[in-house]
């Protein structure tokens, strides 16, 4: 079975892609279809043994379309990536350039056929009966560019038409055909009758001229569909950026020489050397040395994983400390990190295109219309009526259904919603991503990042002392008592940590920040990657690592079993800190859980819908967070193809799916589901894969992206009433079924001021969204599920014997590492924080200013700025990260 990627050509609306979808279904030898109108591509898995793609092309091109294979051989960034960008954007430059032409020839048409109506002059050669022709003419050659400019509404509308599969454009084809055609058959019986003198009649023609409804219908549609090709998501720059995150370059060990190669080039024989914070360029087996390796590209995970001899390591994933030497298992298409770019792209493709309501009721009104047209036509004329009246009551018919209210039903309450939405920092990319979350029934969401902070902190702490006083000689705490033994032990670990750029070594450092620690400086430290670090604090010797690199020291910890086991359940990852002798303490690091991560479970739970937690952290962990937070369901230890198989497995089940993540490792999922939600702070590749972008980083407003779509989609399903309701009601009146009892009969110009009347009540209905409002909660700590952190100081007499646990003495909380704002700072207004990169990039520009000091907070637009920092340079250094300070307070 082969699974191929095909490019398709001439779809406009979900009528299409249904139609094409049908007819390679219909294939002998296809066992499925998947048709993406938003990439207009499909994905097919055939036998090729029963049918080729030449076959696949032949059937689309008979239900009027066009198809190309996808060329396997071309790079995932020429096919995915710039190349899709370059067609998107020009796309959207032909579509404005309709628009604008149409708009500057549609204003003069409108004045020369509807200004006496306003009383607005025109020329004389314009404004007399005799020169009625003259006037038609003009109108017609105003016309012609607008019907130029937009002829592919007539090429696919007719197209579409004569394979018996009428949609959208067919409707507007005929509409506009109709009104200009009779316009152009007046202009003639005009001629006529100013010949034979008859200036009653040229008169009486003169006012059955509707080439502005024509033009106008084709006006309007095109800035709905610009509208439209402005909201589309650039799906196709996710695979870019994952193409940009991978390894340039290698060096490669060839006969005892190492030699850098471009990293395209490396053969699954070769033996690799990296070096300290290189990425790994392909995937392997380390073969010599040990490391820690940042995997956040593959497992979403903050924390790094150590490596050792035999351990396996995934291209573009990040080295640690240690350099190490690899042999190559997987290159090039084979890797992990290039699957996850094939899975990107694949998933993309497959996506079910949104079937929009217009689009599906369109495919029976514009038969249903025509046909009413015709019988019309015909019965009026066999009852003996002129063939003037029975042409006119056909054009009536058409014109009266004319598209204008039933094509801006569904781009107008879009457009509106997107709008709404940014204004509450929910960035919407697409029109079908809006209109599909109201169908979601199920929310999957990544662990770290998403629903925890992302970047790890000291949870609590524990210490075993044989002699308080003695070990305390010499070094720097706050005060006595407890605070003294907490302060102790955060002394030493800060003072061995304070030159590593590990995340538990941040975790450390800003744990004795925050409790006010004057931290000692350390001696004599030695890193060993993967496992831990020792140096001299105070005159004494410590170590701080793991358990194994405890026990490689020759220091017991079988008695520490039990609290071990305790910081596995919560999902810490411990720092074990002891002497030559024994440990003496231990420092649990954990990635807190957000704020208002519970209150936005509990709404998503209120709405109906199920929330399944999906990530690679360990089962213990995500067991933890699910009881804490009452998550329905938790998939845990997954990598990222898992992900997005989990995501299909769901939608094979008949449930509408959303995706919320932040990692590199959930584009895949992202890309899979009905609805890819991003967290604004996330990786620039997530956001590229997702739909939806939630830029304050913040759960509940996913929730709000939900209630958002179910006013949209309610606001659509009223303007395709109203909009029905006026054709509806008017169709039978244009088709005469009232003329011969009541005399009722609908002209083509009551028609046209009916069609603009139900556009203008559609636009209206539509703004009403923007009284919609974010149902926003306020959600405490205790609300939220933030775990306060706790110090737990076990104080007793330690004997040596690994087997003893000494007693715990007080249990106490510990304030977090908030900062406030007092006299000694001023607050910096900054101008032009969107999300969490911006606050990111300006607290990066911050640090590097002497005694700054700095924390900047997005939701207050501001820094705050130790009072002894340079002003000129805060005010600088914000300027320079692309920022502006407004205000020093």
């Amino acid at each position: 079975m082969e699974d191929r990627k095909f490019d398709v050509t001439g779809m406009s609306c979900a009528a299409c892609s249904a139609r094409v979808e049908k007819a390679v279904a219909a294939v002998e030898g296809v066992d499925s279809v998947s048709v993406n109108l938003l990439t207009n591509s499909m994905q097919v898995q055939y036998d090729s043994n029963a049918v080729s793609a030449e076959d696949i092309e032949n059937a689309v091109s008979a239900a009027g379309y066009g198809a190309s294979p996808a060329d396997a051989g071309e790079s995932a960034k020429s096919r995915g990536g710039e190349d899709a960008v370059s067609i998107q954007e020009q796309q959207t430059k032909e579509l404005a350039f309709r628009l604008k032409v149409s708009l500057i020839f549609f204003a003069p048409l409108m004045y020369v056929s509807m200004g006496h109506m306003w009383g607005a002059p025109l020329p004389s050669f314009l404004e007399e009966t005799q020169n009625a022709v003259s006037m038609a003419l003009t109108l017609l050659l105003l016309s012609v560019p607008i019907i130029f400019v937009n002829r592919v509404y007539y090429t696919r509308g007719f197209r579409a038409l004569f394979h018996l599969a009428p949609n959208m454009d067919s409707l507007i084809a005929i509409s506009s055909t109709a009104a200009i055609s009779y316009g152009i058959f007046e202009i003639y019986r005009m001629s006529w009758a100013l010949g034979a003198g008859q200036m009653d009649l040229v008169m009486k023609y003169s006012m059955n001229l509707y080439f502005e409804s024509g033009a106008m219908i084709l006006a309007l549609i095109t800035i709905g569909k610009y509208l439209e090709a402005r909201s589309k998501g650039k799906t196709s720059e996710a695979i870019t950026k994952l193409v940009d995150m991978a390894p340039k370059t290698a060096t490669v060990v060839r006969q005892g020489v190492d030699v850098v190669i471009p990293a395209d080039e490396i053969l699954a024989t070769d033996i690799v050397r990296v070096h300290p914070g290189e990425s790994i360029p392909a995937d392997g087996v380390i073969t010599q040395g040990q490391t820690s390796v940042d995997e956040s590209a593959i497992t979403g995970e903050p924390i790094p994983v150590e490596k050792t001899e035999g351990s396996n390591v995934t291209a573009a994933t990040i080295n640690g400390n240690g350099a190490f030497l690899m042999r190559v298992t997987r290159t090039g298409e084979d890797t992990t990190f290039a699957q996850i770019i094939k899975l990107v792209e694949q998933a993309s493709a497959s996506k079910a295109p949104i079937a929009r309501l217009a689009d599906k009721i369109a495919g029976v009104f514009v038969p249903v219309v025509m046909g009413i047209a015709l019988v019309a036509c015909i019965v009026w004329l066999l009852v003996g009526a002129t063939f003037e009246f029975a042409l006119t009551t056909a054009i009536a018919v058409l014109v009266i259904a004319c598209p204008c209210a039933l094509g801006l039903a569904t781009p107008v309450a879009i457009m509106v919603g997107t709008g709404k939405g940014a204004e509450n920092n929910i960035l919407i990319k697409s029109g079908e991503a809006l209109e599909t979350a109201h169908l979601i029934d199920t929310v999957v969401m990544d662990k770290t990042g998403t629903i925890t902070e992302g970047s790890p902190i000291a949870d609590y702490t524990k210490l075993w002392v044989e002699d308080a006083g003695d070990v305390r000689e010499g070094l720097h705490a706050p005060d006595g008592g407890e605070n003294s033994l907490l302060g102790w032990l955060l002394d030493i670990a800060a003072a061995l940590e304070s030159g590593s750029e590990h995340p538990l070594a941040k975790a450390v450092t800003e744990a004795a920040e925050s409790a006010g620690v004057n931290v000692s400086e350390a001696e004599d430290v030695r890193y060993f990657p993967g496992r831990g670090i020792s140096g001299n604090v105070g005159g004494r010797k410590y170590f701080a690592g793991n358990r194994r690199f405890l026990n490689e020291n020759g220091i017991g910890t079988d008695f520490m079993q039990d609290v071990l086991d305790e910081a596995a359940e919560k999902g810490d990852t411990p720092l074990i800190i002891a002497d030559e002798k024994h440990p003496v303490g231990m420092i649990a690091v954990a990635d807190r859980i957000k704020d208002t991560s519970r209150a936005a479970i509990d709404e998503f739970k209120k709405l109906g819908i199920e929330v399944v937690m999906l990530t690679g952290d360990n089962r213990k962990t995500a067991e933890a967070v699910k009881n804490e937070l009452g998550i329905d369901r938790v998939v845990a230890e997954v990598l990222p193809q898992d992900k997005a198989r989990e995501i299909e497995d769901l939608q094979k089940q008949g449930r509408h799916v959303a995706m919320i993540g932040d990692g590199v490792n959930d584009a895949p999922a992202l890309a899979r589901a009905d609805v890819g939600m991003a967290i604004g702070a996330g990786t620039d590749v997530a956001i590229e894969s997702a739909d939806i972008i939630l830029s304050r980083s913040d759960l509940l407003d996913a929730v709000t992206a939900v209630k958002l779509s179910k006013s949209v989609i309610r606001t659509i399903k009223q303007n395709l009433f109203w909009a029905f309701f006026y054709n509806t009601l008017g169709i039978p009146l244009a088709a005469g079924v009232f003329y011969s009892q009541l005399g009722w009969q609908l002209s083509p110009v009551i028609g046209a001021a009916c069609m603009g009347l139900s556009s203008v009540f559609v636009v209206s209905n539509a703004l009403r969204l923007r009284r919609f409002k974010a149902d926003r909660i306020d959600a405490g700590a205790g609300e939220g599920g933030a775990s306060p952190r706790e110090a737990s100081l076990l104080v007793g007499e330690y004997t040596g014997e690994d087997n003893e646990m000494p007693r715990i003495e007080a249990v106490r909380e510990i304030e977090g590492t908030e900062k406030e704002t007092d006299d000694m700072e001023k607050k910096y207004e900054i101008e032009g924080m969107m999300c969490r990169h911006c606050e990111a990039a300006v607290q990066k520009a911050l640090d590097a200013v002497p005694g700054a000091n700095a924390k900047v907070v997005l939701e207050d637009n501001a820094a705050y700025v130790d009072a002894s920092a340079d002003e000129e340079a805060v005010k600088k250094a914000v300027e320079d990260a692309g920022y502006k300070v407004t205000g020093v307070a």
